[in-house]
């Protein structure tokens, strides 16, 4: 595995754990906005080549963002369209959905 994809699958696992163990009716909305204009200016200045190596996880990490948000802000909020614009293949089902399996090397 790329080091950089190690890097992001750490990033990622930790981040998704904080998200999912946050209680969701503390959500705010009006936070967001920022938060993802600050993710968005980040993955653009990625070189292509670090994005190839991980999108797949960015697209799991942020799809479960995507799908935790729609029901909260609905589809089409730009917040939503913001976040679908980093990733590249399919969604997971779910805002819980964890069935990814990740491969470390040693």
């Amino acid at each position: 595995m790329h080091i950089y994809q190690e890097i992001y699958e750490f990033a990622a696992s930790a981040g998704a754990l904080e998200g999912f163990v946050y209680p969701k009716e503390k959500l705010n909305p009006d936070d967001l906005p920022k938060w993802v204009n600050n993710l968005v200016a980040a993955y653009q200045h990625l070189p292509d080549e670090a994005k190839n190596e991980f999108q797949s996880s960015i697209d799991q990490t942020l799809g479960r963002a995507v799908r935790a948000l729609i029901p909260v802000l609905g589809e089409e909020h730009d917040t939503i369209r913001q976040l679908q614009s980093m990733t590249a293949g399919p969604l997971p089902k779910s805002a819980d959905d964890f069935q990814k399996k990740k491969h470390f090397e040693k």
